[in-house]
């Protein structure tokens, strides 16, 4: 039973974008006929492939048929590669994946950049925390991720690239007000902090080290990496910044190290689909050696 290559796209785009109405615009339909083609692939193998929330989530069987539409994208891509030929349109090879944003916001932008620079693809970035981009792996939503899990999921290989440093960062007036007399459990109750996001757990983790305990603090929820840093600069809060982000502020004085000596080290692995590939291969090469450079 055949599937067209159509339906497949339709419903990688439903997923990528969360809604119906979104897939339309990046496909140039309408939602009706979106609407129609996932229906259509339903009833083909007789499954239901969405679950038709917002966001649009796949199921277990659209998560298959996910993976299967991006390796049949990857391998078409391939042997076009090996013949020295190309695409009808011409055009880059898309390749989604998924990086935690302090990742994002420090090392991995360039590895990307040599690859673009020499091959024909284009990146489908797909930020998330670290402790999450693995399960996008398995959703079939991307080919490749930065995650902190060092166990690969089903039909992956799973690689070490080195551990990123974060220091428990404030201003010196922060500092001053909420830790005169260091970071014991009760200042880290009441002292406000910086989370990225919900999903954000490496204050905490900091926090539960320290204190040996966990602590339920105010919370300020800053989605974006430069807009976090900023919040940390303009007082808002505590907050772990990474080395890179970290360690010209304190040399500067505009930031402290609230607790000089400890750190947090978050260990960083490579996934990607067990599946040849040049392409993926080429970039998993340059991320490695970008890691074996700058991480630890």
């Amino acid at each position: 039973m055949p599937i067209p290559s159509e339906l497949l796209e339709t419903l990688a785009a439903v997923v990528r974008d969360g809604t119906f109405d979104a897939a339309a615009r990046t496909l140039h339909v309408t939602p009706s006929a979106v609407s129609q083609r996932v229906k259509a692939l339903e009833h083909r193998v007789g499954r239901v492939l969405v679950v038709r929330s917002k966001p649009v989530r796949a199921t277990e069987a659209g998560a298959a048929l996910l993976r299967l539409g991006q390796q049949l994208a990857l391998l078409e891509d391939e042997t076009l590669r090996q013949l020295g030929a190309v695409a009808d349109d011409d055009r880059p090879t898309s390749l989604a994946i998924a990086v935690n944003a302090d990742s994002l916001a420090t090392w991995i932008l360039p590895p990307l950049a040599r690859v673009a620079a020499r091959e024909p693809v284009v990146f489908d970035l797909v930020r998330d925390d670290q402790d999450h981009t693995a399960s996008l792996l398995s959703s079939g939503v991307v080919v490749a991720a930065v995650a902190s899990d060092l166990v690969p999921v089903p039909g992956c290989t799973s690689a070490p690239l080195g551990r990123m440093r974060f220091h428990a960062c404030a201003t010196p007036a922060f500092a001053d007000r909420w830790f005169p007399d260091g970071l014991s459990a009760r200042a880290l109750d009441r002292a406000p902090r910086i989370d990225f996001d919900r999903k954000d757990t490496l204050q905490a983790r900091f926090s539960r080290r320290l204190a040996r305990r966990s602590v339920d603090p105010p919370r300020h929820f800053v989605p974006a990496s430069a807009d976090f840093a900023v919040a940390t600069h303009l007082g808002l809060g505590w907050a772990m910044l990474p080395t890179e982000h970290a360690a010209p502020s304190i040399a500067e004085g505009t930031l402290v190290d609230l607790a000089p000596g400890r750190h947090l080290d978050m260990p960083l692995h490579w996934h990607q689909w067990n599946l040849r590939s040049g392409l993926i291969d080429a970039v998993a090469a340059e991320v490695r050696a970008e890691a074996e450079r700058v991480l630890r």
